[in-house]
């Protein structure tokens, strides 16, 4: 390809945050209708934090997961498309945009299921690394 083959994992990572989506609304809106003090239908104001204390803590652990989906890959994303842009894509980086995704997917159904701290906190720092990888890699490229 031409140096971009890294924006594959870019709409793989984006496609999983989908997912995240689904599944968080496929499991927070029946919690919330098993809630007996709960009226959806007159609720004004609050974020989905408000929620951590009403609803079951699994179905919150998906929520939080969506939201850390928009933080950390946000400067994946966009450090994928200027290491695109500049034709730096392909080969390493885009092995390491793989490699990025896997350990955010991984990070997801880890903190889903068992939630487990130190092994969510260990996946998210080898994501972390490979991502700083990738921002020194898109500085060199523009520097």
């Amino acid at each position: 390809m031409n140096g971009t083959e890294i924006l594959q994992s870019v709409v793989a990572l984006a496609a999983w945050t989908m997912v995240m989506w689904l599944w968080m609304y496929a499991t927070r809106l029946p919690a919330m209708g098993k809630v007996p003090d709960l009226d959806t239908k007159n609720l004004v104001g609050g974020t989905g934090k408000d929620l951590d204390n009403i609803l079951p803590a699994k179905v919150q652990w998906i929520a939080h997961n969506y939201n850390h989906l928009h933080e950390a890959p946000t400067v994946f994303y966009a450090v994928a498309l200027v290491l695109a842009v500049t034709g730096q894509g392909g080969g390493l980086n885009a092995t390491l945009g793989w490699a990025y995704v896997g350990l955010r997917v991984l990070h997801s159904l880890v903190q889903v299921t068992s939630n487990r701290i130190m092994v969510r906190f260990s996946v998210f720092v080898l994501s972390s690394l490979v991502l700083i990888a990738l921002v020194v890699h898109a500085a060199i490229a523009v520097f």
